[in-house]
């Protein structure tokens, strides 16, 4: 069985952004399932999947992030493959619109796993990996609400959070191919309005993004801190192994740790090795979407 499951980031998703949630979500899976219908390798589906909404305004991901608090935007991202365990990511990097590219190439050709700020840029440039200017990445929607942030002084702290007024349009994707690999990957802006240099759990191997062939592949998104403190993608997957397998159990009690024991909140997607997945959350809203061998049609929601 091939199968693929993408998420276009957990919170509070406003009435007037759900359409656009719907269609982003709907087309990088669409874009993903292409690669997978082809004999493509779960890796491949994973990174065109995320690059399609890494390129959609929609999403805290790519062009459209969110703007820290000098004015800047910083990007994060990570991929595993499930196969061998090779692992790319990049933190705090600037000058590339697709970082979930750049975290592929340094995975497959470099024996380092996580690249920070000008040095992930480096490497970009280094590797053939498309770069651009700063500005490139800033849209008047995100760059006017970082003017109201400044005004009012807002930062995403621990209330916010808990009230789910903080948005977080993080994108990630699982995959898994007709040769029994599964990938996993994850991209983000952050939080809006965040403290320059600031890593949320996106780029962490085993927080945002884990996969391994022997039991599944998952994507997390929300509040960053919370979800690094309780390990958030190899807790799912360690739960999908107890539960044999039963990848929407262990997605429900992942949530149910994140909540009761850091008062977290967030969304999971998950693929147990047989392809079947499950997904959680325990924000308002999460645009999702999945697409299975034996299915007709895919599924999205919001």
């Amino acid at each position: 069985m091939t199968s693929l499951v993408v998420h276009g980031g957990a919170w509070d998703i406003p009435d007037d952004l759900v359409d656009a949630h719907r269609h982003g979500v709907q087309q990088a899976l669409k874009a993903g399932w292409a690669v997978l219908a082809k004999g493509g390798s779960s890796v491949e589906a994973v990174e065109i999947a995320i690059r399609y909404m890494e390129d959609d305004e929609t999403f805290d991901a790519g062009r459209g992030s969110f703007i820290n608090n000098a004015g800047e935007v910083e990007l994060d991202a990570s991929i595993m493959n499930g196969k061998n365990f090779r692992a790319g990511a990049v933190a705090a990097v600037q000058n590339v619109k697709n970082p979930i590219t750049l975290a592929r190439a340094i995975m497959d050709e470099s024996d380092h796993i996580l690249l920070v700020g000008i040095g992930a840029t480096r490497f970009a440039r280094e590797h053939g990996v498309p770069t651009c200017r700063p500005d490139d990445l800033i849209t008047t929607r995100e760059l006017e609400r970082w003017r109201e942030a400044q005004r009012l002084g807002a930062t995403a702290t621990r209330e916010m959070f808990k009230k789910k007024k903080v948005p977080v349009g993080t994108v990630g994707a699982v995959a898994l191919d007709r040769a029994g690999n599964i990938a996993s990957g994850t991209s983000t802006g952050g939080t809006a309005n965040k403290y320059p240099g600031r890593v949320g759990d996106s780029p962490l191997i085993g927080c945002g993004t884990y996969a391994d062939n022997m039991i599944g592949g998952v994507s997390s998104s929300g509040w960053g801190e919370a979800l690094i403190k309780v390990v958030m993608a190899k807790t799912v997957l360690d739960l999908i192994e107890r539960l044999e397998g039963d990848a929407e159990k262990a997605a429900r009690e992942g949530i149910a740790i994140l909540q009761r024991k850091v008062q977290g909140f967030g969304g999971v997607i998950a693929l147990a090795k047989d392809g079947s997945h499950g997904i959680a959350f325990n924000t308002p809203r999460m645009a999702r979407g999945y697409m299975r061998s034996d299915m007709k049609t895919p599924v999205v929601d919001v």
